[in-house]
């Protein structure tokens, strides 16, 4: 598991604390369809990290988030269960970056990733 750990953790900015309530809907492992009420831990433009999960998800499997009025695709990167507890951390990453999807400045985030898609840009035109 160590392999697969390492590589989540390089990251293109830091994470924001944001304690939000979300519903999450997807597959669990044993492949039954689930929706629960969980809430965020922390989050970045393309990714986030959700608690009080109770259903076991597997690593890849795709999940709706409901946050307000949006409604956004992830994908599984990492779980962890928590001891003495039912409950899981998920780390989740967006299938599709969408702009504001939190509410929240990403001020660092941004510096960290504009060289990139300003280099885009001129392609585009």
């Amino acid at each position: 598991m160590s392999p697969s750990s390492s590589a989540t953790n390089k990251r293109r900015g830091s994470r924001t604390k944001a304690v939000l309530p979300v519903r999450v809907k997807g597959k669990d492992s044993s492949g039954q369809g689930f929706e629960e009420l969980v809430h965020t831990l922390d989050v970045t433009p393309d990714g986030v990290r959700l608690g009080s999960v109770r259903r076991e998800l597997n690593v890849l499997d795709e999940v709706t988030l409901f946050f307000r009025q949006r409604k956004m695709q992830f994908r599984v990167v990492w779980i962890k269960k928590l001891k003495g507890t039912s409950e899981f951390q998920i780390g989740l990453r967006a299938l599709a970056q969408e702009r504001d999807s939190w509410g929240v400045s990403f001020t660092e985030y941004k510096n960290q990733t504009a060289p990139q898609q300003s280099a885009a840009a001129p392609g585009i035109a």
